[in-house]
This record gives C-alpha cells, structure tokens and sequence, in this order.
C-alpha cells in the first residue's frame, strides 16, 4: 500500500468513524459537536497521514485528536470568561482536561458504537429521520449524497437531519450505557432501521438505481458492525444473512434497459457467489441457535433461492412452510401474499388465488397486489380480469420499471388472445 494512495484513507476513515464518533458524542454530550470534532480529526488526518503513514489504530487516533480539539475549545473559551485568581484558572482547566481524559479512558468500543446507534433510532424520531440521522452521522454521506438517494433536496434532507438532531437534544437522551432490557429493545429499532436502509435501495430501479443502489451495501456494512457487536445474537446474523443473500441478486435483477426481471428469469450466472456462501454460512449458523426469528425466517427462505441451480429446483414446499412461520411471527396481509406466490407452485394458481382475495380490502392501493392477482389470473385463463388487475397495478406503479413490467403481461394477454379472436371470425 502506498501512503500516496489515498483511498486507503478514506476507507480508514469510514471504518473508524462510528467508533470516533461514539466515543466523542460521549464527551460533548451534543451530535453536532462530536461530528465537528471528528471532521477536524480527519482533516488533520488527510494532512498526516500521507506524510507519516497510516497509524496502528486509526479510530484510537481520530479519538486522540478529537480530545484535543474539544481541549482546545475548552481553552479557547476560558480566555474569552472574565479571568478569575491564576490559581483558580489553572485548577479549572485542569478539572476540564481531566473530565474529558477520564471519558476517553472509560472508553468501550461497543457501548459508543451501540451508543450512537441507539441515539439516531430513538423512538422519539420518526422512521424517516432515522435513517436520515444514521446515514449522516454513524456512515457519514453527506447530505447531498443522501438526498440523491432519497429523490429530496438538499435543503430538504438538510432540514429533515436538523429536525433529527433537535428532537435528540430535547429528549435529553442519557448516554449512559443502557441495561439489558432496554439495550434488547433498542437493538431491534436498530436492525429494522439497517432494513429499511437496505429497502430505500433495493426498491430503486430505472433512472434511480444507480443512485439508490449503494444504500444496500451501506445497510450491509452496518449490519456487519452489528454483527460484530453482537457475534452471539442469531437475529442479527439472520438480518445480515438476509442482505447479503438480496444483494447477490444485484447484477441479474434488471436488463440493459433497466427493466425489472423476475427471480425466474435471471440469469443465475451472475449471482454474487462470495456474497451467497457468506449468506448461507451465517444463516445456517443462526438456524443451529434454535431462536428463530423473522430475520432468520426471511434469510431462509432467501437460502432456498439461493441454492437452487435453476428455478425449477426451488423448494417452493419449504418456502411455502417457512411464510407460514412468518405469518404467525408477523402477521401482514403483504407476506400472505408473498406466501400466496409459493402457494401458487405447490398447489396452483387457483388455490393461491383464494388465498389472497381477503386481502383486497387492505391491499386496495399495493401495486404488488394487483400485479400478483393478474399473474394468477392470467395463468387461469381468466384474460379480462387479468387485465383488469394490470390496469390497476399500473396505475399504482411506484416506478417507471413497474410499469414496464406489468405492461409486458398486457402485450402476452393480447398476444394470446388474438389466435382466439381468428378462430372466432372465421
């Protein structure tokens, strides 16, 4: 590695910053003092480290130097208050140095990192500005880059962050390590806060999937960091077992054109392998805790995708098994339907079909919905409500790509039926 390279800095830089981060907002008490004083750290380190090569622990050293910022603007403060007897000055400054000292000594690496993790999924903070908060300040993208993701404006994002920030002041968050009670319920606010994360950019397609995209692998970074913090936990393995078995699919999800293609249809050829062996090994080390959850639920499913050579080999009784699992540990009219589509390769599209018509009243605007009820008519042969529904799903489309895609079952409908349509004129 060449310390005239500096990539390798900003990958320190990224790896150390939840760290950092963590320790300092435990000294300043204050999000935007902490995250200023670990900017100051790493533009001393973009000075350093080239000169000097990178150090034995670059989260220790950013850590070091944020003390001596805040040390200084301790000093810098002193000087600017009425100047008291030199004696009392000097004991003053003493007793600050020493605080800060004595909380960088009391350090643990997991309870800042978690620290800092529980403070941006505080229950206080809608889901929105949670993700917003993680992404600036445990990841550190910037507001611009976040706002891209998110299809707001800079201003706006800014501002969404800013509401974040002051709504954790005035809840007077305690940054004392929290019990185990507590620290089980906010490590669940956490996993689902890295789940919608890894959502915001698995849903992007079209025009918007190369800006959205890396939000999967941030979610899969964080999900790591957790997983580090809890090795033991088989939940959090399961969560990001179930990342990385999504994310392998990246590369076969969309055509040339951007257009969606279907997990039958893929060409299994360019499924990340390293991500899929990762994937299976942590879910199968989860499975063997026996404390399922629905983390571990959903990555097994995944797992049965993943291991099946061609679509025809899915093991679509397992997974008409694992939903129903689901079902009774999450109950949502969305898995049903999720449930209904293994449903409909176990025992048909008729029996599927019964199965989600109880949801239509909670699924009135679920594009998914109606694209999946077209599909299962279709492969009935019930042509005009097929279509129907697919006039529906196309109304409902999120995205150019959705729409594309229900397009194309409404060209196979009018390619089916136009044979019919000669035979009956004749």
């Amino acid at each position: 590695m060449s310390v005239t390279d500096t990539a390798w800095i900003d990958a320190a830089l990224t790896s150390a910053r939840p760290q950092a981060v963590g320790a300092l907002l435990r000294y300043f008490r204050n999000l935007d003092t902490a995250e200023e004083a670990f900017q100051n750290a790493c533009l001393r380190a973009l000075k350093s480290w080239p000169q000097n090569g990178p150090p034995r622990d670059p989260a220790a050293w950013l850590i070091m130097v944020g003390r001596n910022v805040a040390i200084d603007e301790v000093r810098r403060n002193k000087k600017q208050q009425p100047l008291p007897d030199d004696d009392q000055a000097i004991s003053d400054l003493d007793d600050a140095e020493d605080e800060i000292a004595e909380r960088l000594d009391g350090s643990h690496y997991r309870d800042d990192i978690l620290r800092l993790l529980f403070i941006c999924c505080h229950k206080d903070l809608p889901a929105t500005q949670q993700i917003a908060l993680a992404l600036r300040i445990v990841s550190g993208l910037t507001v611009k880059q976040i706002a891209r993701a998110f299809l707001v404006s800079e201003a706006a994002m800014e501002q969404r962050i800013t509401r974040a920030k002051a709504r954790v002041a005035d809840a007077n968050v305690p940054f004392e390590t929290p019990g185990a009670v507590e620290r089980s319920e906010r490590l669940a606010s956490v996993a689902a806060m890295i789940y919608l994360i890894f959502n915001e950019g698995y849903s992007a397609s079209g025009d918007t999937a190369e800006i959205r995209a890396p939000l999967c692998e941030e979610a899969i970074r964080l999900a790591r960091l957790l997983l580090r913090l809890f090795q033991s936990e088989p939940e959090i393995m399961g969560l990001t077992a179930l990342l990385l078995l999504q994310h392998a699919r990246a590369e076969a999800r969309f055509d040339a054109d951007g257009e969606v293609i279907l997990l039958d249809d893929q060409d299994r050829s360019l499924w990340n392998q390293k991500q899929i062996a990762e994937g299976l090994a942590l879910i199968d080390k989860a499975m063997r805790h026996r404390r399922s959850g629905p983390y571990q639920v959903q990555a097994a499913i995944a797992a049965l995708h993943a291991r099946a050579e061609k679509p025809e080999d899915t093991d679509w009784t397992q997974i008409d098994l694992l939903y129903g699992a689901l079902e009774v540990m999450q109950p949502s009219p969305v898995i049903t339907l999720n449930r209904a589509v293994a449903v409909s390769k176990v025992k048909g599209p008729e029996a599927a079909l019964e199965m989600i018509e109880p949801l239509a009243p909670r699924l009135a605007n679920y594009f998914h919905y109606f694209g999946v009820r077209g599909a299962f008519l279709m492969q009935l042969g019930r042509n005009e409500e097929a279509r129907i529904a697919f006039d529906r799903a196309i109304a409902l489309a999120n995205t150019t790509a959705e729409a594309a895609h229900i397009r194309m079952h409404i060209d196979r409908l009018m390619r089916d039926s136009q044979p019919r349509s000669a035979k009956a004129g004749k």
